[in-house]
């Protein structure tokens, strides 16, 4: 009995993780979480354990599809795959204990302060070593039109909507009535940010191809050709859609040797524009690029991926590592990529300006907005690397955020699956399932009004959330004194 109390912390924080897709069970992330909130801690260390052990649990839970890039040759890394799990869920884990810590130093008494260092460290998880956003606490209203608030406030503002009803549920538990205030207020945003039902779409029609190669086969040259051909294939059947877009690598070759292929497929798009995914060399660098390919083959607009992904693109340190045979997964030039020039838009004859995401750029909010309002965004990615795991699927929920943050549409068109059509409100209106091999045109859905988080990113949510903070430590020191 005394060895569960002990692990009781961690056992909430899996609850908290089913709220995650592709399960979505966002009450009981809220039950969990409220039941952490209450958890008593007498001392800042043992505050920090309560708070590591929650972020152990919940990170190994809703990140456990980490282990299956370590298994597609599970003969060379499949006995890195443990250790990643344990790494990634244990590392994650100290920003939810030092929340925890701090709250306990700053205001020992206050579990607002708890949820408030919570938000915080989300926050944080989301910016330090280049940032890792995936599986934050707010996106467990995905499904629910709470989401819509990511309109305004972006994924931070969900998360603080998680954490004030993880607060109110805990102050009902302890049975006060101040409680009912927060979810009366979730429950009058639940109908007021329902989305409407969508308009009739007459737009441009998208072709999503994907062509569903397995990472194991992806690059051998044995069946790179049956791929390629595959794509050609479906580009090329029934009517001519207004833009073909293929995914992320969708041509094995460097740009360099990769003319015949770039004319073929232009050919069986017969006049419609394609987006690809394709790895391009410059002098000594490597780059994960995204073309618009015009009639003929030509190229007439190139986006070199921006933010990269550590120890998959490229790995820190990389040269003492290498030594030991440890090198960039993704990385199939053999070498690492280098990052492009950051956000930026590109002109697709037909449909306007579009921005361009590839595969691990469509995870950070803060980075989307660009200058020029575009017309559309348009992600590559290769999902391949995490299986059917919920890797795919978390990957797919976040899009459909990115969608409601911008107020655009957006085209995903993944290797092996999820590729979908999604609205201005993160509505999926056509999609491809997970390992099938096909194409499906879908009208491109109307932009919506810029919204307030793409005129203003985090800037709102982060000045509330450091007066709340500073808030709640002059109420904590004047009730001490």
């Amino acid at each position: 009995m005394t060895r569960l109390r002990a692990l009781a912390p961690a056992l909430l924080g899996v609850l908290v993780a089913l709220g995650q897709a592709p399960l979505g069970w966002w009450p009981v992330s809220l039950l969990g979480l409220a039941a952490w909130l209450l958890m008593p801690a007498t001392t800042p260390k043992q505050a920090l354990r309560i708070g590591w052990l929650f972020g152990l649990g919940y990170f190994a839970v809703s990140l456990r599809w980490i282990v299956s890039p370590f298994l597609v040759d599970p003969a060379a890394t499949g006995w890195m795959a443990p250790f990643a799990l344990v790494f990634m869920a244990a590392g994650a884990g100290l920003f939810w204990g030092g929340a925890r810590w701090i709250a306990k130093r700053l205001a020992p008494d206050s579990i607002a302060m708890v949820g408030l260092c919570l938000m915080g460290a989300e926050v944080a998880r989301s910016l330090i070593l280049t940032g890792f956003p995936w599986a934050l606490l707010g996106h467990i209203w995905i499904d629910t039109p709470l989401a819509q608030a990511a309109a305004f406030g972006g994924p931070h503002l969900l998360t603080a909507i998680t954490v004030g009803l993880g607060l109110s549920v805990a102050a009902l538990w302890r049975k006060r009535a101040a409680g009912i205030g927060g979810p009366l207020l979730a429950a009058i945003a639940w109908v007021v940010l329902a989305p409407s039902a969508p308009l009739p779409n007459t737009g441009p029609m998208v072709r999503m191809v994907q062509p569903n190669a397995k990472q194991i086969e992806k690059w051998d040259p044995d069946h790179a050709q049956t791929f390629f051909n595959r794509m050609i294939a479906f580009t090329g059947d029934g009517d001519v859609p207004d833009l073909v877009v293929w995914p992320e690598t969708a041509i094995s070759y460097l740009l360099t040797y990769a003319e015949p292929e770039l004319q073929q497929a232009a050919f069986a798009a017969r006049g419609a524009p394609i987006v690809l995914g394709i790895n391009r060399q410059e002098g000594a660098r490597y780059y994960n690029a995204l073309l618009v390919v015009e009639d003929g083959g030509t190229v007439s607009e190139i986006y070199d991926k921006a933010h990269i992904v550590p120890f998959g693109e490229f790995i820190p340190g990389g040269e003492l590592l290498r030594k030991v045979g440890i090198d960039a997964f993704a990385a199939s030039t053999g070498g690492a990529f280098t990052a492009g020039n950051g956000a930026q838009t590109v002109n697709i004859e037909g449909i306007g300006q579009a921005r361009p995401l590839i595969c691990y750029e469509g995870i950070f909010a803060e980075e989307i907005s660009t200058d020029e309002r575009p017309r559309l965004m348009i992600l590559i990615t290769n999902d391949a690397w995490f299986g059917a795991s919920a890797g795919p699927k978390q990957h797919l929920a976040q899009a459909r955020l990115r969608a409601i943050e911008q107020g655009l549409p957006m085209v995903r068109v993944a290797n092996t699956g999820i590729s979908a059509m999604i609205d201005a409100k993160g509505r999926i209106t056509a999609q491809i399932g997970m390992n099938e091999a096909g194409f499906l045109d879908a009208p491109l859905p109307l932009a919506a009004d810029a919204t307030v988080y793409s005129r203003l990113g985090d800037i709102p949510v982060l000045v509330v959330l450091l007066l709340a903070l500073t808030g709640c430590v002059a109420r904590a020191r004047r009730l001490s004194n």
